[in-house]
């Protein structure tokens, strides 16, 4: 949100927070939201590159295109295990999954 819109909307009586004040998560629920987001971007753009449809990656991770479709839209049935199996599976390395959990780490400390 841009500083003249949250100026607006406070002058128009509007409180403007975090997801996390609004869902009134702890710290460490937050953190968890966000690096399932951070991996689940990380898959879909992984695959991406790798120009994989949903399909290609349901076959790899013995799924379905819906249940990727899941995965990608962060979805909160979908697990951590599951989020980490499909970045595998379309080609991302130890050191890729490692970059994205520390990456989201340091932001959220």
């Amino acid at each position: 949100m841009t500083p003249e819109k949250l100026k607006r909307l406070r002058a128009a009586g509007w409180h403007a927070g975090t997801p996390k004040e609004f869902l009134k998560m702890t710290d460490e629920e937050a953190a968890l939201v966000e690096i399932k987001l951070a991996l689940t971007d990380a898959v879909r753009q992984t695959r991406i590159k790798r120009k994989l449809s949903q399909t290609d990656l349901a076959l790899r991770i013995k799924s379905s295109q819906s249940r990727v479709a899941k995965i990608e839209a962060g979805d909160a049935s979908v697990s951590l295990d599951l989020i980490v199996r499909a970045l595998f599976a379309v080609g991302a390395t130890k050191q890729e999954v490692q970059r994205t959990f520390a990456s989201k780490m340091l932001a959220a400390a």
